[in-house]
């Protein structure tokens, strides 16, 4: 199931012509985690190696709240459009405010469906801040606990970078609905094989023993 919404003003324009290939190879990345059984895949299945050419632009976050996302991971080229260090931030650091709600209910999809969102987005423009668009990607993860609560994304820009610090509205937004199929069941025993209960221990007696006088 896809569902989609535009973001405001300019909703309709679509980044024509711009390569994402970061975009590409971490969704990539993250289908081939969950190919084999269809899950969500762990935050300890996620290897660097695997997201190599791509790594400037990834993130890891923690739902922190509704549509809140803290980056506990964060690239190098989010580093450049915050003009700091943005772990430990909350990612609508880097979105204009009019522009978080948006952010939050997109994000908030990821773990409610769960889904996989794809935003398009574009700076804002001013002295030192030439045109620039980006596209947002947003993916389930599951922590340690089983819990779907974390989300591996990544932000990729298409244009000059300019002065920093860079933020965002909100074009459009694209979910992707996950079926998540049932978790197989562990092994169970039949009860035909079931041993039967070991009989309750039997009282000790004594017997009598006559001797000849």
């Amino acid at each position: 199931m896809i569902f989609s919404f535009p973001g405001g003003p300019g909703g309709n324009r679509t980044a024509t012509g711009a390569g994402f290939p970061a975009i590409a190879r971490v969704r990539a990345y993250w289908e081939g985690l969950r190919a084999e059984t269809g899950q969500i895949p762990l935050r300890a299945d996620l290897d660097p190696r695997g997201l190599a050419q791509a790594l400037d632009h990834v993130f890891v976050a923690d739902r922190i709240g509704t549509g809140l996302l803290r980056l506990r991971i964060a690239g190098m080229g989010l580093t450049d459009l915050a003009g700091l260090d943005m772990k430990g931030l909350p990612l609508s650091c880097l979105f204009l405010p009019e522009a978080r709600l948006k952010l939050a209910q997109s994000a908030e999809q990821v773990f409610t469906m769960p889904a996989v969102v794809e935003m398009q987005l574009e700076a804002e423009r001013g002295i030192g801040r030439p045109g620039l668009l980006a596209r947002l990607l947003l993916m389930p993860l599951r922590s340690g606990s089983g819990s779907c609560d974390l989300a591996l994304g990544c932000l990729e820009t298409s244009g000059e970078m300019g002065r920093s610090p860079r933020r965002f509205t909100v074009l459009r937004s694209t979910g992707t609905r996950l079926t998540i199929p049932p978790l197989s069941p562990g092994p169970t025993r039949d009860p035909a094989l079931a041993e039967a209960p070991a009989p309750p221990p039997r009282a000790p007696h004594l017997r009598l023993v006559h001797s000849a006088d």
